[in-house]
């Protein structure tokens, strides 16, 4: 399945210091640190933020063609409403805000972030009786 993703950030400091402390708390824990970037794993599953050399621009559009956004399992309702809370703190902003907990629909609980560069995640509570969801697998 998934091996890893690659995020070319304009701004690793800042990037860090935003996915660090999300990736963090999903579970994640530090993997890779070299000059022009940084990477956290989940199992075997790893992922890597990278201000390029090669950049060729400055900026991402999740509405442009290309990636949209991130999903990550956040655990139980509890636990999203937590990270939606304790986010903006950390340089994240909310999405759909008004629609919250709901905005991908009346049976879908997740909250929309996204990070001042751009970059959307969603953050997806399990299902009621979802054990596996539940416990990040």
């Amino acid at each position: 399945m998934l091996h890893h993703v690659e995020l070319w950030v304009p701004d690793l400091s800042r990037a860090v210091r935003s996915w660090g402390w999300l990736l963090g708390r999903l579970g994640c824990v530090p993997y890779q640190e070299w000059e022009h970037g940084r990477s956290w794993r989940h199992g075997v599953t790893y992922l890597v933020l990278e201000q390029s050399p090669a950049l060729s621009g400055d900026g991402h559009d999740r509405t442009r063609p290309g990636l949209n956004h991130l999903a990550f399992h956040a655990g139980g309702r509890a636990d999203v409403d937590a990270l939606m809370r304790d986010a903006p703190a950390h340089g994240w902003s909310p999405l759909f805000a008004d629609r919250y907990p709901h905005a991908g629909g009346p049976r879908h609980y997740a909250g929309y972030l996204t990070d001042t560069d751009g970059f959307e995640v969603e953050l997806v509570a399990a299902e009621q009786g979802d054990r596996q969801t539940a416990q990040g697998g």
